[in-house]
């Protein structure tokens, strides 16, 4: 299935649970919109906001990406109340899209966007310290990147944004990839599969790019080689029947994730591919584990 069909599939699911399961608690979050996180090329970079009625200081930055493809007419509220029914605020973060940004620059994009979030945290009711991430496929692997590389902000900087830190502190994503070096099984390069060469472009990849080159890339954008210690408790939801992103993506991750003794869960969905009937329900999931690992001790 093509990755940004498969990612509408999972937007319209997720939409058609949400509506319905909120609806009936009558207070509806406030939407803002447009939020400038940052600029790039004299463009400027936004977000959607939306806060609960009564926030419980929980933020959940959701990944509006498909194919690395990002588009402001993706946000929907209705997909925000599955964290928002939580009393999660909800941040939609729209970044730099390809074709004209490269996953090098997509992901400085959502470096910024988390320090925007923890250094206005207090204008949404947010705890700059409870941040979770969350997505689907590229979304998920946007937000496993910032699982495992999330950065110290540098000190010396003039803008207070770029003072912050990105590190998250919770991560709940469906089927991710997570591994471009051994892409299905161990030694197969996702920057070599034939079948994946429509998405070569946002890695910078061509056909004569050199085999080591493509190792460098497919290492660099990998979440896996980021995890340590002290990454963040981590939650994947994925189908044993994704032909897109392979299981394994998920299984070796969470191996890793346990071997370092770090909380992780994977959902495993069977029969279900890159995306799923049914899979609204499986929202709720997401916004519980963030109430377990970011809820007030």
């Amino acid at each position: 299935m093509n990755l940004r069909r498969s990612w509408w599939i999972l937007g319209a699911l997720l939409l058609t649970w949400a509506g319905a399961s909120v609806q009936a608690q009558g207070e509806e979050p406030t939407h803002v919109q447009d939020v400038v996180y940052g600029h790039k090329l004299g463009v400027a970079l936004t977000m959607d906001v939306f806060k609960p009625a009564k926030p419980n200081g929980i933020g959940v930055i959701w990944m509006v990406s498909g194919g690395w493809v990002s588009n402001h007419n993706n946000i929907e509220s209705r997909v925000a109340k599955i964290f928002t029914s939580h009393g999660q605020t909800v941040f939609c973060v729209v970044h730099g899209s390809n074709p004209k940004f490269f996953l090098r620059e997509i992901v400085e994009d959502i470096h910024r966007s988390v320090r925007y979030i923890r250094t206005h945290a207090a204008e949404y009711g947010v705890d700059p310290n409870r941040l979770g991430i969350s997505g689907g496929s590229a979304g998920g692997h946007l937000s496993l990147m910032m699982g495992a590389y999330g950065k110290d902000g540098d000190p010396s900087a003039k803008d207070p944004v770029d003072r912050a830190s990105s590190k998250v502190q919770a991560v709940a994503c469906f089927f991710p990839p997570t591994d471009f070096l051994n892409y299905g099984k161990e030694g197969q390069n996702a920057m070599q599969i034939p079948t994946l060469k429509g998405y070569w472009n946002v890695f910078e990849v061509n056909d004569k790019t050199p085999d080591d080159e493509r190792i460098r890339i497919a290492k660099t954008f990998s979440p896996i080689y980021g995890l340590d210690e002290k990454s963040p408790p981590t939650r994947i939801i994925h189908g044993d029947a994704d032909t897109l992103v392979p299981l394994q993506q998920s299984q070796i991750v969470i191996d890793k994730l346990k071997s370092l003794k770090v909380p992780c869960d994977l959902i495993v969905k069977a029969k279900a591919g890159h995306g799923w009937l049914g899979i609204e329900k499986d929202g709720e999931q997401l916004a519980a584990w963030f109430d377990t690992y970011l809820g007030k001790k």
